[in-house]
């Protein structure tokens, strides 16, 4: 008796998970979330867009706060979309990032 015929293989080969560019994934997002994010990161770069075209103005406060806030909401918006299309919300874990 071979010693080869006894002692087979116990486990099966692990298959590896598909590659995907950068990570992405829509897991973690629905259709309806990741088009109004995409929507709200589209329209906050229009408006930031938009206020660099004004050259003059006479009271530019308001016009900065505009700049500021529709350059933050662009940020935020697109590391929200990052990190949930991403490999980045399994490794910091749905919990941690529910809690920010």
């Amino acid at each position: 008796m071979e010693s080869g015929a006894v002692y087979n293989e116990t486990t099966e080969p692990q298959a590896k998970p598909p590659r995907r560019p950068f990570g992405c994934t829509l897991r973690h997002l629905r259709v309806w979330q990741l088009a109004a994010k995409a929507l709200q990161a589209i329209l906050s770069l229009l408006a930031f867009i938009c206020e660099e075209i004004v050259e003059d103005c006479i009271k530019c406060f308001g016009l900065y706060f505009f700049e500021f806030i529709s350059c933050t909401a662009f940020l935020l918006s697109l590391l929200v979309l990052c990190v949930y299309c991403t490999n980045l919300y399994k490794t910091f874990g749905g919990d941690k990032i529910q809690r920010v």
